[in-house]
């Protein structure tokens, strides 16, 4: 399904297999992705085959291969039975996940990892190699949070700080349209901590920004509507200390949360910021990870 009002095209969906539970759950979720999008679905294993041939038997390189392609295509028979008329394609890399997904990828895939992979202890943390892949993105990134069960609340978050995030927006209205779903737009406000005169100094600065905020999100909310004036927008501001934890909280009554990455490099790779950092180890659904790109002047910390 395309939309008609010159929103973001919506490229092939990309999904890494490693045996573990999360990825077999983000396989399945890409599969929806997928056959919501009506675009092909493109199941990656990266075996690291090229990274240890010289630690590896022929014995062992060749038993790493047949796994792999058994992998494959389990998951591939798994993706067709939920949608039978859904194009799926598998590919046994020899390089290791982070690098066969992204070039998968290319420039316009949707890439989609588990939160966490066959070493993960924990189910709060996000896994080694979709850690890489958020870090570095590119293209879309959505790390797979929740379960199926949590699941049907026909809402999509999008976490907004200013008009800049209007892009990323974009990209939260078409998930949203695409499962005939809520937007909504959420703006954390922080609430500056100080004592004595630092509070009285800052508060009115401190009164202008938020004014200006409260601008931006009424701005964004209202060319949403009217480039999707089939959808249903709400735009809500929150004042809080943490970003992120209102963010995580919120997330608990979504299906997806949309958010952009980081303006500036510096913090974790090129993409992920404190914020954004937070959501994709600890949300409670789905984090797609909307990357920026060109120069912009300021930086952030999500």
């Amino acid at each position: 399904m395309e939309s008609n009002r010159g929103g973001p095209v919506l490229g092939s969906v990309i999904v890494g297999v490693d045996g573990s539970e999360p990825a077999r759950w983000a396989a399945l979720w890409a599969s929806d992705e997928a056959a919501r999008r009506r675009c092909p679905l493109h199941i990656v294993f990266g075996s690291d085959i090229d990274g240890r041939v010289l630690d590896l038997s022929d014995e062992d390189l060749e038993r790493v291969s047949t796994e792999g392609r058994e992998l494959l295509e389990g998951t591939a028979q798994a993706a067709q039975a939920r949608h039978p008329a859904l194009s799926v394609t598998t590919e046994l890399s020899r390089s290791g996940p982070a690098m066969s997904l992204r070039r998968a990828a290319s420039s316009s895939g949707t890439l989609v990892v588990g939160h966490r992979g066959p070493g993960g202890f924990s189910a709060l943390t996000l896994g080694s190699v979709g850690l890489k892949i958020a870090a570095e993105a590119r293209t879309p990134v959505v790390v797979v949070r929740g379960s199926e069960e949590e699941a049907g609340h026909d809402v999509v978050l999008a976490g907004v700080r200013d008009e800049r995030d209007l892009d990323c927006v974009r990209h939260a209205a078409r998930a949203a349209e695409l499962r005939k779903a809520t937007l909504r737009l959420l703006h954390v406000r922080s609430i500056v901590q100080s004592v004595g005169s630092a509070v009285r100094e800052l508060k009115g600065l401190n009164e202008g920004v938020g004014h200006h905020e409260q601008s931006s999100l009424a701005f964004v909310a209202e060319q949403i509507r009217n480039e999707f004036p089939s959808l249903t927008v709400r735009a809500d501001s929150e004042e809080s200390v943490s970003a992120a934890g209102v963010l995580v909280e919120a997330s608990r009554h979504a299906d997806l949360l949309v958010i952009g990455g980081r303006r500036k490099p510096g913090y974790i790779g090129r993409t992920l910021g404190r914020v954004t950092h937070s959501l994709v180890h600890h949300a409670h659904c789905p984090v797609e990870l909307i990357p920026r790109h060109g120069d912009e002047s300021r930086s952030e910390a999500s």
